[in-house]
């Protein structure tokens, strides 16, 4: 899962999850005062008051975070049920004193020690209701005894809590990425889907772990999702659409247990993202070789973009290129690479791919295929690598010479992985444009100089 942040909007259901009741849309900020001045007394010592709002705020993230609504097919973030939830009373006064601490606090959370999701701070009133969360009257009588926020919070939420504070603010989206995910895409998204479908595994040891957890959709993960399918009775394709794709968010959340005051909590680990959402001025890496790669081969057959070289630092050059790029398909030339910069990229260099013949490389290596090559893969395309890598490991002696198979296996992720460590590029054992363009590099200077 990605890291949290604050939405600028929260999406209500005035009533319980299942009934006919409208939804409501507000800006965040004004869900948590108008929940606070229904749950809480203005009245209250000002410690009782913030350790409470601290508890809405967190309460509220996690079921935007952990999608626990939507994951389950409805069109809303929380009730205003507090059978499940916390009361929102719509077009109700607020109170102006919890106003005020609410635009203070509204983008502070609280977390377990470790953990980066909101926690679930589970809460009831103390007195017609009791929970194992936290009790607000009895929040009342710790401020009296002169105790903080921070410590009526470790009172009933263990002593092993920190506040996250500044949380960004962004616009509200659904986690699924609006496509099915399938074999050869690398993305982010992949990353955490096979972080997720590994944890579930533990619980459901019928459902495969996935070795090399590095964004590639490949044979491994294609097996893991189609054990996911059959363990939960969903149509076995091997491929992530939305409804699979929300299966195994409520699954993981429960297994987690991301939703309950027993959670296990999520690392920073897990939620490490494999490749870079944003690349800009000052980046560095693979994921900028690929970028360069990308825009040098759409430039070469485009005489409006220019050509740049491929080192793997974005500096002016890289910027220009990427300015000009966004210019000529439309784009807001900003030369920021985001998603939608990625996508084009992606979509233009797909159709300079299929406008090419099929002889045109001759003894050369050949471009990118535009698509990750990963374990389980299979075609010409892998054909072309395993020859390239077996030119290129009769030149090094840490590399091995490879046998022709067209099938991508364990050998050959060896093998791309020693080049890699060879050549300084993160060592997934995929091929994506960044190792392909050394693969060739090293191809073509190899049988140029037999």
């Amino acid at each position: 899962m990605p890291e949290p942040y604050i939405p600028e909007t929260i999406t209500v259901h005035l009533g319980r999850p299942d009934s006919n009741a409208p939804n409501v849309t507000l800006p965040f900020a004004d869900y948590i005062k108008n929940v606070a001045s229904s749950e809480i007394y203005p009245t209250w010592p000002e410690n009782a008051l913030r350790a409470n709002i601290y508890a809405i705020v967190t309460f509220a993230l996690n079921r935007i975070y952990t999608e626990w609504y939507r994951s389950r097919g409805y069109d809303f973030d929380i009730t205003n049920s507090t059978s499940y939830d916390q009361a929102f009373v719509k077009d109700r006064d607020i109170f102006e004193n919890i106003s005020v601490i609410v635009d203070e606090l509204f983008n502070d959370y609280v977390v377990k020690q470790g953990g980066i999701e909101p926690y679930f701070t589970q809460f009831c009133n103390g007195t017609t209701a009791t929970c194992d969360g936290l009790s607000q009257w009895g929040t009342v009588s710790l401020a009296d005894e002169g105790k903080t926020p921070y410590q009526i919070l470790q009172y009933y939420y263990g002593d092993d809590i920190n506040i996250e504070k500044n949380a960004p603010i962004r616009a509200p989206y659904a986690s699924f990425p609006g496509y099915t995910l399938g074999r050869g895409i690398a993305n982010r998204e992949v990353n955490i889907l096979q972080q997720e479908l590994n944890r579930i595994a533990k619980n459901y040891p019928a459902i495969s772990r996935i070795e090399n957890v590095n964004g590639v959709f490949d044979g491994p993960t294609e097996q893991a999702v189609k054990d996911f399918q059959r363990v939960f009775d969903l149509p076995v394709t091997g491929r992530v659409d939305k409804a699979t794709w929300y299966a195994i968010k409520r699954y993981f959340t429960a297994v987690k247990e991301l939703s309950e005051l027993s959670s296990e909590g999520l690392s920073f680990d897990e939620a490490a993202l494999a490749y870079p959402e944003r690349l800009e001025k000052g980046s560095s890496g693979a994921g900028v070789s690929s970028l360069q790669y990308l825009l040098s081969v759409i430039a070469y057959f485009n005489p409006d973009l220019e050509k740049l070289p491929i080192d793997g630092d974005f500096g002016t050059a890289t910027e220009n290129a990427v300015r000009e790029f966004q210019r000529f398909y439309g784009i807001e030339p900003s030369g920021v690479v985001g998603s939608a910069t990625w996508a084009k990229l992606l979509s233009v260099y797909s159709e300079v791919l299929g406008g090419l013949s099929s002889g045109y490389a001759r003894e050369r290596a050949k471009l990118y295929p535009g698509y990750f090559l990963a374990e389980g893969s299979q075609g010409a395309d892998v054909t072309d690598l395993q020859t390239y890598l077996s030119a290129i490991g009769g030149q090094f002696d840490s590399l091995d010479i490879i046998p022709i198979t067209g099938y991508y296996g364990s050998q050959t992720r060896n093998a791309v992985q020693a080049f890699q460590r060879l050549f300084g590029l993160p060592q997934t054992g995929a091929v994506g444009p960044a190792t392909w363009y050394q693969i060739a590099r090293q191809y073509d200077m190899t049988i140029g100089a037999m």
